[in-house]
């Protein structure tokens, strides 16, 4: 299991200052947080040191019990824990918004934004 320690932990450990810059397709700001998002997910689940793609992909599975998508939160469930949405911010002083719409601050589950797939992925 992993928590938010841990990936502190991980970061200080493995202190890594260029994030990859992700254009998989078209939309630009997801493109923009999508290497911050890979780098996270990694942090956590501690496969920052090029890790082999079969065991990185065991590790992950093991670590969250949801992984997320590009239209709705969170971007990250750690199994049999806390739920993550990864937010990337352009300087010091900006205000960290859940999202751009309601909520701002906080997710329950019975949101409409959270996925089915979400909602099911634990009891």
């Amino acid at each position: 299991m992993s928590n938010i320690i841990k990936a502190f932990i991980n970061i200080v450990n493995n202190y890594q200052v260029d994030i990859t810059n992700v254009t998989q397709d078209n939309n630009r700001a997801n493109n923009m947080g999508e290497g911050l998002e890979t780098y996270i997910k990694d942090v956590f689940a501690s496969t920052t040191n090029g890790t082999d793609d079969q065991v990185k992909l065991e590790r992950l599975s093991k670590i969250y019990s949801y992984q997320g998508n590009k239209n709705n939160p969170p971007d990250l469930m750690l199994r049999n824990s806390d739920a993550i949405e990864i937010k990337k911010l352009e300087s010091k002083n900006s205000a960290i918004a859940l999202n751009s719409s309601y909520p701002k601050e906080k997710l329950y589950a019975d949101s409409p934004m959270i996925t089915k797939a979400c909602k099911e992925s634990e009891k």
